[in-house]
């Protein structure tokens, strides 16, 4: 009689544990995600990641009703290139399922001189993956310094563009902008931006990103 009491309770309490973990994959489904694939302009190299451009914009929809439903993944890794985030996505696009992927990405392609060619096939491989399961994309457009030479930089910051009209994503023509040739906006290095600069970034982002959301 004890066991069968024992068993009772356990199909009881098994059949609530259920219900509850459906109901956690029901709500994880129906979560909105956004997905910042980038680089150390997004992880947030040099500063606390609580001043960073993309906890700027978590902060900003959290405080709107209109987007506090969504998350944000921060799938940013420092001295990333876009062939690394392209091995990388499969795995994020079927854990997360995003509606939005932000693509920050080019500028350790460019700072090592990297085939524009090259750089141009990953970006346009994520941007159709991306496409491919439904996500809607926002590309950050990336320049480098003329140093390079000007046929390299030209066809660099042409790149992007062309992939918006191409693929017709929503486009930031310079992620950087406002910010690259000041120097109070800058670390030392003069590649990263300080804190200082997050808000310009978000700033650079938050007109293009809000008509998709």
């Amino acid at each position: 009689m004890r066991a069968t009491a024992v068993l009772r309770l356990f199909r009881q309490v098994l059949a609530i544990g259920l219900l509850l973990f459906s109901s956690v994959c029901a709500q994880a489904q129906t979560t909105p995600t956004i997905i910042i694939l980038g680089d150390s302009l997004s992880a947030g190299y040099g500063i606390d990641l609580k001043a960073g451009w993309v906890q700027l914009l978590r902060e900003r929809m959290a405080a709107d009703k209109a987007t506090s439903h969504y998350q944000i993944i921060n799938a940013s890794v420092s001295g990333e290139t876009t062939q690394g985030a392209l091995a990388r996505l499969d795995k994020l696009l079927a854990t997360h399922q995003p509606q939005i992927v932000i693509v920050e990405l080019g500028g350790n392609d460019g700072l090592r001189g990297q085939p524009v060619k090259l750089m141009r096939q990953n970006l346009a491989e994520i941007i159709k993956k991306s496409q491919a399961a439904s996500a809607k994309v926002l590309l950050a457009g990336m320049q480098i310094p003329p140093n390079y030479g000007t046929r390299y930089t030209q066809m660099f910051s042409d790149t992007y563009p062309a992939l918006a009209k191409r693929f017709d994503v929503a486009l930031v023509p310079f992620f950087l902008q406002d910010v690259a040739l000041n120097p109070a906006l800058m670390q030392g290095d003069d590649i990263h931006p300080n804190a200082e600069a997050q808000p310009t970034l978000l700033e650079n982002v938050w007109p293009v990103l809000q008509p998709i959301l």
